[in-house]
């Protein structure tokens, strides 16, 4: 039985969602502040998380969950539903965005493609003998979920890692924005084109003076410029 945890400072709301969330056979959790939510993370599948709290905020507690390198799916709930409120939810470590007023029916349905995601994920790296995977400087460690430079660790959110282990895994050929899309959130038919192109500028920022080793070609799609991988950043 998946467990979820409500994070939610809307008793009325979070009432709904446990009732429901219950009958569908999910073990539900419900508290009223990201601070409570901190000490309630062991053991839980998936996190359904408000934006807007009085304390600490969503976006804040996500930051926070992610720097302590916990990867349990997050998806948000709030009431903000524009382009910038969307992307910062993803930048942050979010695996979806379900603006309020929102239908059960909607909610169970984007909790159990995210599941299925993260599962299909999972298995992947437990079926994959290759742990480690070097292009150049770029080493990932595929069994820890982390990448460096250099011996220098990234901190990327988990879909940026995500992304960049496609692009690393498969580094002699481009991927288009909806191959990426096809590949990463095949269920999730909300995401664009342009949320591909801000977590590839992110993770160009964090990449640095490396950043030139994600290249772009008009028409085809994102890479790694494997040819150049090997040469020191300037």
């Amino acid at each position: 039985m998946k467990k979820i945890l409500i994070v939610d400072d809307d008793r009325n709301i979070s009432e709904i969602l446990e009732f429901n969330l219950k009958s569908e056979g999910f073990d539900v959790l419900c508290v009223f502040s990201a601070e409570e939510a901190l000490n309630h993370l062991e053991g839980v599948d998936l996190i359904l998380l408000d934006v807007m709290m009085g304390g600490m905020s969503g976006y804040k507690m996500a930051e926070h969950i992610r720097k302590e390198q916990n990867n349990t799916p997050i998806i948000f709930l709030t009431a903000k539903d524009t382009e910038n409120d969307m992307l910062t939810g993803f930048s942050v470590g979010g695996d979806d965005y379900i603006s309020k007023p929102f239908s059960i029916k909607e909610v169970s349905a984007r909790i159990k493609a995210v599941l299925k995601r993260s599962e299909a994920i999972a298995r992947q790296s437990k079926d994959n003998p290759e742990e480690c995977i070097k292009v150049g400087d770029l080493f990932i460690d595929t069994k820890q979920k982390q990448i460096s430079i250099k011996g220098q660790n990234l901190v990327l959110t988990k879909t940026e890692y995500e992304l960049l282990v496609l692009l690393a895994a498969n580094s002699k050929r481009y991927f288009s924005r909806q191959e990426i899309i096809d590949t990463l959130w095949k269920d999730a038919p909300y995401i664009t084109h342009r949320t591909i192109d801000v977590h590839v500028t992110r993770i160009r920022k964090k990449l640095g003076s490396y950043a030139y080793l994600l290249i772009n070609r008009s028409g085809y799609g994102y890479r790694l410029n494997v040819e150049e991988a090997g040469k020191d950043a300037v």
